[in-house]
C-alpha cells in the first residue's frame, strides 16, 4: 500500500522561520522558533521525510542572502530538501544546486524567462525540476505571488507536461496559511489534465483533511506540503508521520 508524503514547509525571511498567509510572510512569529537551521533539525526528529523551503527574500527582492542557510540545512539533515524561491536563471539554479537541495520548485523563470528555463530543464532533467503553480482563481500569480500573469494555469501545465516535466506543486494561494480548508480539487484538476504527478499546498488543518488528500493517490497525487497547522499543532505529529511513513517523493 502506497501511503501519502507529508512535507513540512519551513518559509524564510531574514534568516528567520516565518509563516505565511496567502503568500505575504509574517515577521512576528516567535512561537515558530526563529532559527531555520533548528527547525530543519526537529523535523527531522519529528521523522519527515523531506521539508520544502521557501525562500521569500529570494522570491520578493531576488536576493541570495538566505543561501547559506539553505546550505546549513542540507548539511544538518540526512533527508531530502526541496527548494522554491527567486531562482531566475541557469547562474541562480546551479548556485542553489550547489548548496545541496535535491530539488528545484520553480515558478516565476518558466514565464519571465522561457529561454533560460529550457536550459534548465535540458541540463538538470525533470527529477531536479519541478514547477510551483501558485493560482489565484485559476490566473497564475509570479514573483512572490505579486504579480498576475493573465495565463490560465490549465493551459499552462499541459504546455509544461509536453515538454516534459513530471510534478506540479499545486498552490490555491487564497487557502494558503489561513487554515480554511485545502482546494483539494484544484490539484486534482492539475493531476487529471497532465497525467503527472502533483503535490498539494496549503490548507490542510487537521489528520481529516490529510486523509481526504490520501484518497486522492490513485489520481497522482502522492504529497502534500503542510506549514501552519503543523506549527500550530492542529494535529498529533507522531500519528501524522506514521501515516506518511512509506511515502515516495519522486
Amino acid at each position: 500500500m502506497r501511503y501519502l508524503l507529508v512535507i513540512p514547509s519551513i518559509d524564510i525571511k531574514n534568516g528567520k522561520t516565518v509563516r505565511v498567509v496567502q503568500g505575504i510572510p509574517e515577521l512576528d512569529c516567535k512561537e515558530y522558533g526563529s532559527d531555520p537551521v533548528e527547525m530543519a533539525k526537529i523535523w527531522r526528529a519529528e521523522n519527515a521525510k523531506m521539508l520544502h523551503v521557501v525562500d521569500h527574500d529570494g522570491a520578493e527582492d531576488y536576493s541570495h542572502k538566505n543561501f547559506k542557510i539553505i546550505e546549513q540545512i542540507c548539511s544538518s539533515v540526512v533527508i531530502p530538501i526541496e527548494f522554491a524561491g527567486g531562482i531566475r536563471n541557469f547562474d541562480d539554479t546551479k548556485a542553489i544546486m550547489d548548496t545541496g537541495i535535491c530539488r528545484l520548485a520553480v515558478g516565476t523563470m518558466p514565464i519571465s524567462n522561457p529561454t533560460e528555463f529550457n536550459k534548465v530543464l535540458e541540463y538538470y532533467g525533470p527529477t531536479k525540476i519541478v514547477i510551483s503553480l501558485d493560482i489565484i482563481d485559476n490566473e497564475l500569480v509570479i514573483k512572490g505571488r505579486r504579480i498576475k500573469t493573465g495565463i490560465n494555469c490549465k493551459d499552462f501545465v499541459v504546455k509544461m507536461a509536453e515538454m516534459g516535466i513530471e510534478r506540479f506543486i499545486v498552490t490555491d494561494v487564497l487557502r494558503n496559511g489561513v487554515l480554511g480548508g485545502p482546494n483539494l480539487q484544484l490539484s486534482l484538476d492539475i493531476a487529471k489534465i497532465t497525467g503527472k504527478k502533483v503535490t498539494h499546498s496549503g490548507g490542510i488543518r487537521n489528520k481529516d483533511e490529510l486523509m481526504d488528500a490520501q484518497k486522492l493517490l490513485p489520481s497522482g497525487i502522492d504529497s502534500v506540503i503542510v506549514g501552519r497547522a503543523l506549527y500550530e499543532n492542529k494535529f498529533p505529529c507522531q500519528k501524522l508521520w506514521r501515516v506518511a511513513e512509506s511515502g515516495i517523493f519522486n
